[in-house]
């Protein structure tokens, strides 16, 4: 069937069968299908969505337009082989730069397939382009070689790993698509099921930060991604996160490095990353049978993180993708800074109470953090730290962050945008809530 007519048949409400949709999504990483072809698509599917069997067919198509890694020569349990991801938010992406080589610590096996960003989230494979001489497109036999010599490894789709991915992500986030269920689920699930894990946890962000901005929203995410887990055979563990605020205190790529390491290393460690990040661990290390039950689990991913065999764990990582040694003992070493670092002040004093996070992640775009079109080049350089916590005063004498960009008038623009971001009260906010909203598990069929 021609491209244009799967089209015309999704956007007339009709189901699809898996071999159109095997077909297009085959188009779309060969060449014979448009970019303009793929943008109509998608938008067809973000108005009309998909069944649960068209997200299945659309998950396994975009696995199958690349390779499925085989770990049998290894020798490692498959059981052990769990995978971690997230569907983004902004402040989020550092969280897998943590879980991977924590996890590995604990004995899980971690082949972590991540994105780059996505319209006002950033992600964790820009990030990792932002390290000297970091490979994050290796080819699957040196993936191979790398997770089993260290246990993990954290890559972005490749020519020959879930390929459509990179075809389809790219034109979502420049025709606003991004928030589909259905393309979003086909984006994580494709690249968790191309590494052949026993099993995911993925955390499903809600709030102003998250793609999915109601916690209804994220439910149907969730509960599509384990529909299709579940399908594939493999267990699911969804964890929905309250994403309205920012998460920890950076927000950038360069930067974002840079808090995790520091948080490896325990120099500076926010308290709602380490109870996310603590309970994403735990769940991996249960799933893989690495511990009796919830709290042992919980109890040995912090003892990992305490002796310092995460940090140890996340430098061998990165050495062996081809980035520099020490990089957690001294990321500013390593990592690009920019020309203007300087801290933002709010003009009267209060207590932060609450921000528009999805403008904090747009902030970053504009700063130069972030594309506008599939094929921009980004500075790593650029971003946010520093960022306040709902609940600390701020003021004159108080930075509200420090923003990083490349010259004065885009500093001075970023600090207007983030200054507007937030809402000050004169008496403190109600403490957080737990980041950790809901939990929604599922084993395979």
């Amino acid at each position: 069937m021609r491209p244009q007519e799967v089209i015309r048949r999704k956007r007339d409400r009709q189901e699809l069968g898996a071999d159109e949709i095997r077909d297009f999504i085959a188009g779309a990483v060969d060449g014979s299908v448009s970019e303009g072809q793929i943008g109509a698509f998608l938008m067809a599917t973000w108005l009309n969505g998909m069944t649960t069997a068209e997200t299945t067919a659309l998950t396994l198509a975009m696995r199958d337009s690349g390779e499925v890694i085989d770990w049998r020569p290894t020798g490692i349990p498959h059981e052990r082989i769990i995978d971690k991801h997230s569907s983004g938010g902004v402040g989020d992406e550092k969280i897998t730069l943590i879980v991977v080589p924590l996890a590995a610590a604990c004995g899980v096996t971690v082949p972590n397939i991540s994105a780059r960003g996505l319209d006002y989230g950033p992600g964790e494979v820009d990030m990792l382009d932002a390290v000297p001489g970091y490979i994050t497109g290796p080819d699957p036999e040196r993936l191979v070689r790398v997770v089993a010599a260290t246990g993990g490894a954290i890559i972005g789709p490749t020519p020959r790993i879930a390929p459509a991915d990179r075809s389809l992500f790219y034109i979502r986030d420049v025709t606003a698509t991004v928030e589909s269920v259905p393309l979003i689920t086909g984006s994580i699930m494709s690249k968790k099921l191309a590494m052949d894990p026993a099993g995911v946890v993925i955390c499903v962000g809600s709030g102003s930060g998250a793609f999915m901005r109601t916690i209804e929203d994220a439910r149907a995410l969730a509960r599509s991604m384990t529909g299709v887990a579940a399908g594939a055979g493999i267990a699911s563990v969804m964890l929905i996160t309250d994403l309205d605020p920012v998460l920890g205190t950076s927000v950038g790529n360069a930067v974002g490095v840079a808090e995790a390491c520091d948080f490896l290393a325990g120099r500076h460690r926010d308290p709602r990353v380490l109870e996310l990040v603590l309970a994403v661990v735990a769940e991996m290390v249960l799933m893989a049978g690495l511990a009796p039950d919830i709290d042992s689990a919980h109890a040995l991913a912090r003892a990992r993180l305490e002796d310092g065999s995460a940090a140890e764990r996340f430098d061998r990582i990165v050495v062996a993708l081809g980035g520099p040694e020490g990089i957690v003992a001294d990321p500013g070493r390593h990592l690009p800074r920019a020309a203007v670092v300087r801290e933002v002040h709010m003009e009267r004093a209060g207590y932060l109470a609450g921000m528009d996070a999805r403008e904090v992640g747009l902030t970053l775009v504009a700063l130069g953090g972030g594309r506008r079109t599939p094929d921009e080049e980004i500075d790593f350089s650029v971003g946010i730290t520093g960022f306040a916590r709902v609940g600390e005063r701020v003021g004159p004498d108080a930075p509200l962050c420090t923003v990083h960009a490349r010259n004065e008038a885009e500093w001075a623009d970023a600090a207007r945008r983030v200054r507007a971001a937030v809402r000050i009260t004169e008496s403190a906010p109600a403490p957080l809530p737990s980041i950790i909203r809901e939990r929604i598990a599922q084993r395979p069929r």
